[in-house]
C-alpha cells in the first residue's frame, strides 16, 4: 500500500499525452505533437565545449549542495545587469532544474496546512508540488475576458488567515499571457500588504513577444524584493531541458533552508551541467535572441491559423510557447460514433482521428481548453492546424 501523499498526486497529462504520441511515432506513424513544453533548438556549442572541457579536466566530484561558487557569482551578475535585482551567492540556490528549485522553495516556505494561492490556469505541477510539501492548494479563478490575469479584487477575496504564498508566473505556462509591471506591482504590494510571500516563476523570461516586457518581480522595492522567491533556469532560454539546471534567489534564511533540505535530498546539482550553466551565463544573449526571433515568427503563425478553426476561442499569447484555446464551442458535436463532451475527449479523439496530439488543460484549472506548443518548425505548425481544421469541419 502506497502512502495517502503519493496516492494524491496526480500525474502529469502533459507527459501522458507526449508518450502516446511518441508510442505512434515509434510505430511509423507520421504524429503532429503540439504537447512537449521544450525548445525544438539544439544547446548552443560553446555550452556543450563547456561541459567536455569539464568532463576532461575532471570535474565529476561532489560540489557544494547549493552549486559551485563561481556559478553562484554568474547567476547574481547576470540578475544584477539583467533583472535590476541584487542578491549574493548566499542567497542563491542551484537544483536539478527548476521543477527541483520550486519542490524546495515550497518545503522551505510551508507548514502543514498552509495555503498557496494559484491564479488559473497554471502550470499543472504547482499544486502537486505544495501537497508534497503538505500544504493546500488554493485556485484562483481568471476570466479569459480579463486575458486570464489575476484581478487585484479577488486575490483580496482569496486570500485568509491561512495563505502563506501566492504563486506568478509571467510569461505564464499555459496561456502565453504577460504581465504588464503595474499589474505585477499591484499583486505584490497585495501580497506584502498580507505578508504573503511570492513565488515568482520567471523561466519563460526572455521569451515575449510584439513589445511585451518581462518583469522581475524582486526588483520592485525593497519590501517586494524581501517577499519575495525568484524562481529560474536554463531550461527555456538556452535549449537546457535535459541538463537539469535551475535556480532560487531568494532572502537569505529561504535560501540556506532550500540548500539543507536539497543537501539530504539530492546534494548537488550535476557538476559537468553547473560548468555549462557558466557558460551560459556569460551575457552573450545572441542565441536567445535569435530563438526568440523564431518563436515570434511561430506565434504569430500559429495565432493566425488556430483563430481561423470554427469553434476555436483564444487570446494572443505574448510570451513563452503556447497557445490556449477555449474548445466548449465544439462539446456536443460528434466524431462518427464518438461524442466531443470536454477538452480531454476532443484532444483523444484528435489524436486517433488526424494523429494530432494536443494538451488537454483539466489538469491547468482548465477543463474547457487545450494548450498547444509551437515549439516545433513553422511547416508543421501549418501541417499540424490544416489537420486540426479538417478534424473540427468533420465534427457533427
Amino acid at each position: 500500500m502506497i502512502s495517502r501523499l503519493a496516492n494524491s498526486i496526480a500525474p502529469s497529462s502533459t507527459l501522458a499525452i507526449t508518450a502516446k504520441a511518441n508510442a505512434m511515432k515509434a510505430e511509423g506513424i507520421d504524429v503532429i505533437g503540439f504537447g512537449a513544453g521544450e525548445p525544438d533548438f539544439d544547446t548552443p556549442d560553446y555550452i556543450k565545449e563547456a561541459a567536455i572541457r569539464a568532463i576532461q579536466e575532471g570535474f565529476t566530484k561532489y560540489t557544494p549542495v547549493a552549486g559551485i561558487v563561481s556559478l553562484r557569482k554568474a547567476i547574481a551578475h547576470k540578475l544584477q545587469v539583467e533583472n535590476n535585482v541584487m542578491y549574493t551567492p548566499e542567497q542563491i540556490v542551484v537544483s536539478n532544474g527548476a521543477k527541483h528549485s520550486l519542490v524546495n522553495t515550497f518545503m522551505a516556505l510551508l507548514n502543514p496546512g498552509d495555503e498557496v494561492i494559484i491564479p488559473a490556469p497554471f502550470w499543472l505541477s504547482y499544486p502537486e508540488m505544495i501537497k508534497m510539501a503538505h500544504g493546500i492548494p488554493q485556485i484562483l479563478q481568471t476570466r479569459q475576458s480579463d486575458g486570464y490575469k489575476m484581478k487585484p479584487e479577488d486575490l483580496e477575496k482569496a486570500i485568509n488567515p491561512k495563505t502563506r504564498a501566492l504563486i506568478l508566473n509571467s510569461p505564464s505556462n499555459p496561456t502565453g499571457v504577460v504581465y504588464t509591471r503595474e499589474e505585477i506591482q499591484t499583486i505584490a504590494q497585495m501580497a506584502v500588504k498580507h505578508d504573503l510571500w511570492i513565488v515568482s516563476d520567471e523561466i519563460y523570461e526572455y521569451l515575449v513577444y510584439e513589445g511585451a516586457e518581462h518583469t522581475c518581480v524582486a526588483s520592485l522595492s525593497q519590501e517586494i524584493y524581501d517577499h519575495t522567491v525568484t524562481i529560474n533556469g536554463l531550461s527555456k532560454s538556452h535549449a537546457m531541458t535535459g541538463w537539469r539546471i535551475g535556480y532560487i534567489a531568494a532572502p537569505v534564511e529561504v535560501a540556506k533552508a532550500a540548500a539543507n533540505i536539497q543537501s539530504h535530498a539530492t546534494s548537488n546539482p550535476n557538476s559537468i551541467a553547473q560548468k555549462a550553466a557558466e557558460a551560459a551565463l556569460d551575457l552573450n544573449q545572441s542565441f536567445a535572441r535569435d530563438m526568440v526571433e523564431v518563436f515570434e515568427r511561430r506565434s504569430k503563425l500559429m495565432y493566425e491559423g488556430l483563430s481561423a478553426v470554427p469553434g476555436f476561442d483564444l487570446i494572443k499569447p505574448h510570451g513563452a510557447f503556447y497557445c490556449f484555446i477555449n474548445v466548449s464551442a465544439l462539446f456536443g458535436k460528434h466524431y462518427n460514433d464518438e461524442e466531443i463532451c470536454s477538452a480531454a475527449d476532443f484532444a483523444r479523439v484528435l489524436l486517433e482521428a488526424e494523429n494530432v496530439a494536443v494538451v488537454p488543460c483539466q489538469d491547468f484549472g482548465a477543463s474547457d481548453c487545450i494548450r498547444l506548443s509551437y515549439a516545433m518548425k513553422e511547416t508543421m505548425i501549418q501541417t499540424g492546424i490544416a489537420r486540426l481544421n479538417n478534424f473540427v469541419e468533420s465534427l457533427r
